[in-house]
């Protein structure tokens, strides 16, 4: 039986030792997270789980050190800080695998699922809205779920339903949901999109993130026909592709004519056009990054980032030396699922240099390179101290940069070192070939 409350009667429904799910992106429940903040004095040793999360994490502070800790499955930039400093701590975890997390038998059952979900329809059921992935899960298996109810919410296809009386405590809600607004590409990342629409041909599906290089990609592509989308997450440069025909899913081996995601990120415009529309179906990261899934898609190209990729190829996409700075996400679902079907293409596309002096300040020997008017090499020659390997080097196919394309899939450790110093910014690839020698990965 659902009870109807206000949000301080909500989150009575929390209680010491508790572990509570909080939906995340765009759906990111923030009322009930500040009023469950509002009686943090009357609880102890609540653990808050989430993904990316958008708006402020009052619970990281240090006050409320010993009332509630949060264990981030991805580090977003509302929670780094906290993470860094060792107010939360952060689990690797393939975005696959998370939903098994909260089944029965999984490391992490939960007690309280926070979400934020539409009005019931006609019979009675509502949606998930933006936010799938790791939500439906959620909701499955917690004791109790406790959801703002909200008509800003999108009604979308898909594995988004729940009946309404799946939900313990329900508030009445009416704000407008999380939108992140679209940044247009650079030079730069235009280049790196022209590098990978090379690699993109008639009919392929296509797996993308949220950034200005997707974005480059998609513009890139736009004389192609048939595109499909199965990925973890797509935002607003699908729109133009759609408008123009070019994305149609109508080559497709599975969700034919459908755009598949367990999750959306971008402008309203974005989330008025996943609103009631069956071209669009949200189901959970078990499906959309499953490899067994993904790699029946025979044309399936898979674009991911990277903060540094060294001479060997290792790829990492989510801390910055020991910094964390993201997560594991579905990088490797996704390259892994590219890489075993037919005709995929899995690629890292990243800018060859960064502002940030992650490269820098390490003077013990000549393999790390020191920056250049401010700018440091993304392509290292061996990744910075602490950082985390996100992806193999056995398993990274092509790196693009705004210089051009490595291809590495069968490539020795001198095969790969040229291609990648062919690549990396002109100002640092005498020091990046020196280093190679230095490594006796050239001889």
């Amino acid at each position: 039986m659902t009870i109807w409350c206000d949000l301080e009667a909500a989150v009575l429904a929390i209680a010491s030792g508790n572990r509570v799910f909080v939906q995340g992106a765009c759906s990111t429940p923030t009322p009930l997270l500040e009023a469950l903040v509002g009686r943090g004095e009357t609880l102890s040793d609540v653990e808050i789980v989430h993904l990316h999360t958008y708006g402020p994490t009052p619970y990281t502070d240090e006050r409320w050190r010993g009332h509630f800790t949060l264990r981030a499955l991805f580090v977003g930039e509302n929670v780094r800080q906290a993470a860094n400093s060792g107010r939360a701590s952060y689990t690797p975890v393939f975005l696959a695998d998370v939903p098994a997390l909260f089944a029965p038998g999984g490391e992490l059952p939960l007690d309280v699922a926070f979400v934020q979900v539409s009005p019931p329809d006609a019979h009675g059921y509502c949606s998930l809205g933006s936010s799938v992935d790791a939500t439906r899960s959620a909701i499955d298996h917690a004791r109790r779920v406790v959801a703002l109810v909200n008509p800003h919410v999108p009604h979308t296809h898909g594995d988004s339903f729940l009946p309404v009386s799946r939900l313990d405590y329900a508030v009445h809600w009416d704000t407008p949901l999380y939108t992140v607004e679209r940044r247009m590409p650079d030079e730069v990342q235009q280049q790196i999109g022209r590098h990978v629409a090379e690699l993109v041909e008639d009919g392929a599906t296509l797996q993308l993130g949220i950034s200005a290089i997707p974005d480059a990609v998609l513009q890139a592509l736009s004389d192609r026909r048939d595109l499909g989308v199965h990925s973890e997450m797509f935002s607003d440069g699908v729109l133009d592709l759609v408008e123009r025909g070019v994305i149609t899913g109508a080559r497709k081996t599975l969700d034919r004519g459908k755009i598949v995601s367990s999750f959306v990120v971008g402008s309203q415009r974005l989330l008025d056009f996943i609103d009631d529309n069956p071209m669009v179906e949200l189901h959970p990261s078990d499906y959309t990054n499953d490899t067994r899934i993904i790699r029946q898609f025979e044309q399936m190209v898979a674009i991911n980032s990277a903060i540094q990729v060294d001479l060997t190829g290792q790829v990492c996409a989510e801390s910055i030396g020991t910094h964390l700075y993201s997560g594991v996400g579905g990088q490797m679902d996704f390259l892994r699922g590219a890489a075993l079907a037919k005709e995929g293409r899995p690629i890292i596309a990243l800018p060859a240099t960064a502002r940030q002096p992650h490269a820098s300040g390490i003077k013990a020997s000549r393999v790390f390179l020191e920056p250049v008017e401010g700018l440091v090499s993304r392509i290292v020659p061996v990744l910075t101290p602490g950082a985390a390997v996100t992806t193999s080097r056995a398993h990274v196919h092509y790196v693009v940069t705004e210089y051009g394309m490595a291809a590495l899939h069968g490539r020795d450790l001198a095969e790969r070192a040229r291609s990648l110093i062919a690549i990396a910014a002109p100002q640092f690839r005498e020091e990046l070939e020196r280093a190679a020698y230095e490594l006796r990965l050239l001889s």
